[in-house]
Order: C-alpha cells, then sequence, then structure tokens
C-alpha cells in the first residue's frame, strides 16, 4: 500500500487569538485612538493638558479644569499594512504547504468616540465617554501558505463611561470614571488535517483506488464570542507650579469569558468520531472511513460546538507632564506601563454538553475540552513619548510628537497573527478655531518598525510541541492613521 499515512487527532490550534494582529496606535491590540488634539503630540502629556472632554477617557480628573459644558467627537481612520515574504510552511505531517508565498495583510478601521463633560460647581465636574479602548482587524488571503495558522481576525471592545473629578483644592484634583465594556471578535484559518489535502491523490495509491475527497483543502475553522463586563479608572491632575501640569492615571484590567460558537467544515470521519453514522466503512488503518454514497473518503460539512475564551484586557498606568515654555510654546512627555504579564496563553475550551469538537483536540492537546491552545507569554511593557505644541497664532494651534512603543511578544512566540517588533511613532496635528465656542482638531500619525520574523508552530497544554506544523515567513509593517475632532462648548 505504499508509504505509510499516520492520521492522527491533532487540535484545532486556531484559539481565538482575538489579540493578535495588525495594531494601531499602540503595543499589543490596545487603541489610543480616543483623542485627536493628543494624538498630534503622539499622545504625549495625555491627561496633563487640558485640551477639551476627551479627558473623560484620558483622565477624569482633570476635567475639573473645563468650565462650563464641552463636548468633542470624532473620528480615526486607520490602514495598516503587512506585507509578508519567503514564506515557507509545512502540514502537521511534516509535507510542504503549497499556496502565496508573498503577499499582504491590510487593516482599514474607523474608529469613533464621542464625549461630554458638565462643569456642576467649581469644585466638581461629571462627564461621558463612549469609546474604543481595544481592536484590530486582518485578513489575508485565502491561498496563502500559511493559511493553517491564520485567515481572518477581528476584535473590538466598546466602552461607555461615566466619570467624575473633584477638586481638593487649587492646584490638585481626582477624578473616577466607570466603563461598561462589550468585547467581541472572530478568528478563523483553514484546517490542517494532518496533511491529508497535501497529499492529494497520493492517498488513492495507499488503496489501489479513487478516494481522494478534495473538499479536505476547503475545511475551514472558525470561531466568535462575546462578553460584557465593567472597568475603571482612576486619575490625579496637579499644577504644582504655574506652567507645570502634571498627571497620574490609572486604566483597570477588565476580564472577559467570551462565549461563542467553534464552527469547523469538511471535517475527515474517523473511527473514534463515525458514531453511528450509517454508510461508512474502514479501507486503512490509516485513513479516514470511508463514504459508501460518494465513494470518497468521509467528511461531516459542518461541526458547532459551544465555547468560551477567557481574555484579560491589560491594566495601564500612565504618568504624563505638560510644561509651558513661554505663551505659545510647550512640551509635553508621557510614560506609559501595560501589564500584559497576565497574557501567558490563548485557552478555547468546550462548554457545550454535547461536544462535537473537543472529543478528538482535547486529547491531542492534553486538557479536558480544550478545542485550541496558543502559548503567548507576553511580558509587561514601556511606552514613551515626547510632544511640542505651539500656538501660530490665535485660533490655530499646531502640534508633534514621537512615540515608542515596546512589543510584548518574545521573538520565540511572534505568530503569522501579530508579526510585530518595538515601534515608532511620527504624529503632527492642528487645532483649528472655528468659532467663539467650537474647534477643530486633525492629526495623521505614520508608524514603522524593523522588519520581523516568525516560525510558529502547534503546541499542547503542556508547551510540548504536537507535530510538525510550521511556518515560517518574513514581514514589514507600516501603519497610517488619519483623524479629525470636533468641539464645542455650551
Amino acid at each position: 500500500m505504499g508509504t505509510p499515512f499516520m492520521l492522527k487527532k491533532t487540535p484545532l490550534a486556531v484559539a481565538i487569538t482575538l489579540l493578535l494582529s495588525l495594531q494601531a496606535h499602540a503595543e499589543g491590540y490596545k487603541l489610543l485612538e480616543q483623542s485627536v488634539s493628543s494624538m498630534g503630540n503622539a499622545y504625549a502629556g495625555r491627561g496633563a493638558q487640558v485640551t477639551d472632554a476627551t479627558l473623560v477617557y484620558s483622565n477624569p480628573a482633570a476635567i475639573t479644569q473645563l468650565t462650563g459644558e464641552h463636548f468633542s467627537g470624532g473620528l480615526n481612520l486607520i490602514h495598516a499594512r503587512t506585507r509578508y515574504n519567503d514564506v515557507n510552511a509545512v502540514s502537521a505531517a511534516g509535507r510542504p504547504v503549497a499556496g502565496r508565498d508573498q503577499g499582504k495583510a491590510l487593516l482599514t478601521e474607523v474608529v469613533p468616540f464621542a464625549f461630554y463633560t458638565q462643569q456642576l460647581t467649581d469644585d466638581l465636574s461629571w462627564g461621558l465617554g463612549f469609546y474604543v479602548p481595544y481592536g484590530l482587524s486582518s485578513d489575508y488571503q485565502a491561498d496563502w501558505a500559511g493559511r493553517y495558522f491564520a485567515d481572518e481576525t477581528a476584535v473590538k471592545v466598546l466602552s461607555l463611561q461615566p466619570a467624575v473629578g473633584y477638586k481638593l483644592n487649587e492646584w490638585l484634583s481626582v477624578g473616577a470614571g466607570i466603563s461598561l465594556n462589550r468585547a467581541e471578535g472572530i478568528l478563523s484559518k483553514f484546517k490542517d488535517h494532518n496533511g491529508l489535502c497535501e497529499l492529494g491523490t497520493g492517498i488513492n495509491s495507499l488503496v489501489g483506488r479513487d478516494v481522494y475527497n478534495a473538499a479536505y483543502c476547503d475545511s475551514h475553522y472558525e470561531v466568535s464570542g462575546h462578553d460584557i463586563n465593567v472597568g475603571y479608572t482612576l486619575g490625579i491632575h496637579a499644577q504644582p507650579l504655574r506652567g507645570t501640569r502634571l498627571a497620574l492615571v490609572y486604566h483597570s484590567a477588565v476580564r472577559y469569558n467570551l462565549k461563542g460558537d467553534s464552527v469547523i467544515t469538511n471535517t475527515p470521519i474517523t473511527a473514534a468520531t463515525a458514531g453511528n453514522t450509517p454508510g461508512l466503512i474502514s479501507i486503512a488503518p490509516t485513513l479516514p472511513l470511508l463514504d459508501t454514497a460518494t465513494g470518497r473518503l468521509a467528511s461531516r460539512d459542518r461541526l458547532v460546538e459551544k465555547s468560551q475564551l477567557a481574555l484579560t484586557t491589560p491594566a495601564t498606568l500612565t504618568l504624563s507632564a505638560d510644561q509651558d515654555i513661554n505663551h505659545v510654546l510647550s512640551v509635553q512627555a508621557s510614560l506609559v506601563w501595560t501589564g500584559w504579564h497576565k497574557f501567558q496563553s490563548i485557552d478555547i475550551i468546550s462548554n457545550d454538553t454535547t461536544p462535537a469538537i473537543s472529543t478528538s483536540t482535547s486529547v491531542a492537546l492534553g486538557g479536558a475540552g480544550y478545542i485550541g491552545y496558543i502559548p503567548q507569554f507576553w511580558h509587561d511593557t514601556w511606552s514613551a513619548s515626547f510632544g511640542v505644541t505651539y500656538i501660530y497664532k490665535p485660533g490655530l494651534t499646531l502640534r508633534t510628537g514621537i512615540a515608542y512603543d515596546e512589543n510584548p511578544i518574545s521573538t520565540r512566540h511572534k505568530t503569522a497573527r501579530i508579526p510585530t517588533s518595538d515601534r515608532v511613532w511620527l504624529t503632527a496635528g492642528l487645532t483649528h478655531r472655528l468659532s467663539a465656542n467650537s474647534s477643530l482638531d486633525m492629526a495623521y500619525g505614520y508608524m514603522f518598525m524593523d522588519d520581523v520574523s516568525i516560525n510558529e508552530a502547534e503546541y499542547g497544554v503542556a508547551n510540548n510541541r504536537l507535530n510538525l506544523a510550521n511556518v515560517q515567513a518574513t514581514y514589514a509593517n507600516t501603519a497610517h492613521v488619519i483623524a479629525i475632532q470636533y468641539n464645542r462648548t455650551f
């Protein structure tokens, strides 16, 4: 019967890499695009610089510096591009995977926000904000050689946050906010069934007849989920000296338990998964069963299993300063810590009373109910930014800035869903006064980083390598953000 071909029970090993892919203006999958006025300075001095109603998110303590009522709303257009080259991939059985060895993955997203503040007394203010603190989206071409590791990835967190700020005295204010957050995501990849597709019509030689099932090449996995939970923000705003403004802001971690469906199409039927399905016979111990109705190796059109993923968006701590140099020139700086260390792995686990997928995947992964597992081992990061603000003339303020974002992923754990490294952002922006009570902010940002190489494999819960599946590639990443914001006082 020729060279033996071993069919193993392999995991989907796709996991909800909601946390992985092209990013916007920050490390990991965190978004900073909630303030165009801050973006002009590369978010340097954010929360310290008194600008507009976007302070509801940036620093609720600073809204005490806004008199009357304020509204700010805007849009960010994010366009990021990853070019991949020199792709080399093999299946779980070690066979070369045919497909596109170069191409690009694109992210084009519009990120909205809106904020409102009201001064209740000389010392007390409140505000309300709608924004997107986390999000990403990317989609590879279906024929790329690394399709067994990544196809589509999308995640979005929407937040609604009321906040209050209180002046303790003339130079010190405190503030707090409670956010209601809804997280949702979807992820997919093509499924590698231990090289059944790559073996192709070579399967026929194992049994001496035409039994090859081309549907195995279109086997596709997709998982989606959503959850709602709350977080909080704490802030301090101080003006210890004339012309000096300082801020310390903490955004809490938020834990989600994303629940949804895992769906896989065109799954091979083996003796272990056949159940009482009629019309199936065994033709070789190394192959799926034969469907006597078609004369081809058997497959199930669609398997669905309820699943869940524990996801924690990280805590951040930001220290910012805004310093006047003279009456038209000021400088800004920020230092940000992000607590990525809790993101050690991605675990997709069944919560279905009648499992259809995890009965086989959990065996290979080495964890009860496991559908997918990907080790991550992210580490905490630091980001720094510096900005300059110049009042060019009454009614027109110019801004610029530079930011450095540390990547939370070690070289060993870089994947096709997040092929990134440390990055640098250059930004420029302006504030144009339209009238006595309205203004417009505009900003542009450009991101660049060094080329990135990945060498990705599949692992079990004990971080043991499962099979020979592997993808290697080189990536070049760039991103552009164009943003506009309207402000009005009442």
